[in-house]
């Protein structure tokens, strides 16, 4: 069984939507990083780093986005979420690298930053709607991304008209909607 420790509006958001996009069954415990909860023992005994998101492999922890959704994409072939082969599956993972190296810190560089950083992601996705030409793991890690950009930064459509093409159609998943459903009722903070 999987278990995914998250923090409801937190990067954990992107596993939580791959492991809907799986369609296996998982146990899902919301982390409130205001009460502090990752700083608890028993969340520290599992992950000492004390961050989300967790996701515990019969009871063996794996930790990072990139890395969670790595593993899904490779241990659930039939969900069609990473390339079959090496090429597609080593562009996946520059995407995500991308995504976490380069768009994630961004914000703590302050808005007008951000603002730039992912004028560059819209250049860097282009027209073609997924990342990779197909739906995949680099989908769902942008998505995340750039759904907090939206939330904080209030871009305007015409500058990042790709990532909002992209939002759109990321919006239309089952998996995205019942994650954030999921979300909401765990209480977003």
């Amino acid at each position: 069984m999987l278990t995914l420790y998250f923090a409801p509006g937190a990067s954990s958001m992107a596993p939580h939507i791959a492991l809907h996009e799986i369609g296996m069954p998982f146990k899902a415990h919301p982390i409130s990083l205001k009460n502090k909860q990752q700083r608890e023992p028993g969340y520290l005994a599992m992950n000492p780093e004390g961050k989300v998101p967790l996701l515990l492999i019969e009871e063996r922890p794996l930790t990072e986005v990139a890395g969670i959704l790595f593993y899904l994409a490779r241990r659930f072939p039939e969900a069609q979420l990473i390339p079959e082969d090496i090429e597609g599956q080593a562009r996946a993972v520059s995407w995500m690298s991308y995504v976490a190296s380069t768009l994630h810190p961004a914000r703590r560089v302050g808005v007008d930053h951000a603002r730039e950083v992912f004028r560059g992601a819209d250049r860097k996705l282009g027209h073609g709607g997924w990342a990779l030409g197909d739906y995949s793991v680099a989908d769902i890690h942008l998505f995340r991304l750039f759904w907090r950009f939206v939330g904080y930064a209030e871009p305007d459509h015409k500058d990042y008209p790709n990532l909002f093409a992209h939002h759109d159609l990321m919006m239309a998943r089952p998996a995205v909607q019942r994650t954030l459903a999921d979300e909401a009722a765990a209480g977003v903070e």
